[in-house]
């Protein structure tokens, strides 16, 4: 597997970001964190097998540190999501569909992929979505709207930088 796989993490105004990707597209990104370290582990155990890369994920990295700085920015990127169930696919790409700077329910993602009272489950996809920002996860709230799916503060935390970020844009 070595060879095939890559990655890379750089810092953003919000902190380390990784990227880890295969050559079917991106496998995982993380939330920004404190230090390089912290994001190179959260990327999980497939970093082991893979290079460092300098070059690959150059345009991603420039739209992601723009994202960051408050930009306006769309990822159209490949994702390899290989691993991943069928309904999780469903979930994410509908996810995908969210505009920048907007938010929808739980159930309105359920409704999306034609499981309206999916919504818990709905969560339980998005809480294992391994590319945070490409797959806008954040922009998912409950019904009431309130913020939930992050299982700890700091997520939350998160959540609401990245929705106060883009709604400010």
């Amino acid at each position: 597997m070595t060879g095939e796989l890559e990655y890379i993490t750089f810092n953003t105004r919000m902190g380390w970001v990784g990227i880890l990707g295969s050559p079917k597209g991106l496998r995982y990104t993380t939330l920004p964190q404190p230090s390089s370290k912290e994001a190179h582990e959260l990327l999980g155990n497939q970093v082991n097998y893979a290079a460092r890369s300098h070059n690959r994920f150059n345009g991603l990295i420039e739209r992601l540190r723009a994202y960051f700085n408050g930009g306006k920015i769309d990822f159209p990127d490949k994702l390899d999501l290989s691993g991943a169930t069928p309904f999780q696919h469903r979930v994410w790409e509908a996810t995908r569909l969210i505009p920048y700077g907007e938010t929808r329910s739980y159930t309105w993602v359920a409704e999306q992929i034609r499981k309206p009272l999916a919504s818990r489950a709905v969560g339980q996809a998005l809480a294992q979505n391994p590319l945070p920002i490409i797959i806008p996860c954040h922009r998912v709230i409950n019904s009431d709207g309130r913020l939930g799916g992050f299982t700890d503060s700091r997520g939350v935390e998160i959540k609401q930088r990245l929705l106060n970020l883009e709604a400010s844009a």
